[in-house]
């Protein structure tokens, strides 16, 4: 079959290589790609929002399965357009991909059906949130309503932080029309984890947990990215709190969603954070995480075509979700003063370390060939992963292949999945 992967990150690249691994696949398309996909796929000039040259593509090329790997093509409705012109499609429809594409929609939705989540207020109006916050407990949280490539969310410490966070998001627009509404929210401690799942419309099957670490300095400190790396298993994901979640989060909103009138297909993740009185929902993408894809996806024992089409057709509880008893870390390799301001062009060398390994994983999420070269071309670049017997010789393997690889102006954390240690 042909297959047609949406996006061109390192997310979309630890796509292709699962479906590369499917004995059901005969060609890769990806639209528009990286130099890094480009070695398992035929990357195509087309990009992620361009939806009409998307499906008259995938027409043309008579594509059996179209993956959606972002975010705002999702919710933009990508999976409906495929759908109407007859061609099958991996990815919630607009009106389901919502549980990500509003904030205020999510909480709402949590609120309703009483899954367990943050207390929180929705703003349209700057004057009313700043009313509000004077008489709020800090730190509190600040969050744009729509998509904001996951930098959306400001942690304010006091009142004077927070009159800048609500300017920064509904005046100065700093997150674009995503700030149009506020979502004020109780501020939560505890430990963050993250869990996707695959969903049929009825039927939720969950996958292997991460951890992600979205400061861009070590010991969590500086401004939010898109991730900086992360790790699989979360030893903080306990039986306990995974039968708690089952009870109460997982099945609820997949049920929730139905009833609302959207069912939801494709992935839900959840981002939880384990509180002292128990998990919570922090937040839903419709989408696999990136970079949590990256050390999820190498460890399914499944073929991820027979599963993603067991979502489609309503049939995944007949899928048995299987993942290696073993464990990955993910350090992403990044241009230096990301997420602000960074320069793209440089030369990358040491990639041929990574060719014919099967623990050691270079995923691109920023590249681009430029004659012979692999050239960086974003603030995340790479992500490095491995595998190991268990977190910590996962953590050493992961770190030891970081070193193959250099670029000018390469950056990196050096504390991703430091938290293994204290577990």
């Amino acid at each position: 079959m042909k297959v047609l992967i949406v996006g061109s990150g390192g997310r979309e690249h630890a796509i292709a290589y699962s479906v590369a691994k499917s004995k059901r696949v005969d060609k890769i398309y990806c639209a528009p790609g990286n130099a890094g996909i480009g070695l398992l796929a035929q990357c195509v000039p087309i990009g992620a929002m361009e939806f009409d040259k998307i499906v008259a593509f995938a027409k043309e090329k008579e594509i059996d399965l179209t993956i959606v790997g972002m975010d705002d093509p999702l919710v933009g409705g990508l999976v409906d357009e495929l759908e109407a012109a007859g061609l099958r499609a991996f990815g919630p429809r607009k009106n389901a991909a919502i549980l990500e594409g509003s904030k205020a929609f999510s909480k709402d939705l949590m609120k309703k059906y009483q899954i367990p989540t943050a207390a929180y207020e929705t703003f349209d109006c700057a004057e009313k949130a700043l009313e509000y916050l004077k008489t709020a407990s800090f730190p509190i949280v600040l969050k744009a309503d729509g998509l904001a490539l996951g930098k959306g969310v400001l942690i304010c410490q006091d009142l004077g932080q927070a009159r800048d966070g609500v300017k920064a998001i509904m005046e100065d627009k700093q997150f674009g029309s995503a700030g149009n509404r506020l979502v004020v929210e109780e501020f939560l401690t505890g430990r963050e984890v993250s869990v996707l799942s695959y969903v049929d419309g009825k039927t939720i099957k969950t996958m292997t947990s991460a951890q992600d670490h979205k400061r861009a300095k070590d010991g969590d400190e500086g401004l939010n990215t898109g991730g900086m790396g992360t790790f699989s298993p979360s030893p903080f994901y306990t039986k306990e709190v995974d039968q708690f979640c089952r009870e109460h989060i997982y099945q609820a909103t997949v049920d929730a969603m139905a009833a609302e009138g959207r069912p939801f297909k494709g992935i839900i993740f959840f981002g939880l954070m384990l509180t002292e009185k128990g998990p919570r929902v922090l937040e839903y993408n419709a989408r696999f995480g990136d970079p949590e894809a990256q050390v999820v996806l190498p460890r399914m024992k499944n073929d991820i075509i027979e599963v993603m089409e067991a979502c489609i057709d309503g049939k995944l509880d007949q899928i048995d979700l299987q993942f290696e008893d073993n464990a990955a870390v993910c350090v992403v390799l990044a241009s230096e003063g990301y997420p602000v301001k960074y320069e793209k062009g440089f030369v990358i060398k040491g990639l041929e370390r990574f060719e014919g390994e099967d623990c050691y994983f270079c995923f691109h999420a920023g590249t681009k060939k430029v004659g012979d070269d692999i050239v960086t071309n974003g603030g995340r670049v790479l992500g490095i992963t491995a595998k190991g017997r268990d977190l910590k010789q996962a953590r050493e393997n992961a770190y030891q292949a970081t070193q193959w690889v250099t670029f000018e102006n390469k950056y990196m954390r050096h504390d991703i999945g430091k938290a293994i240690d204290e577990a």
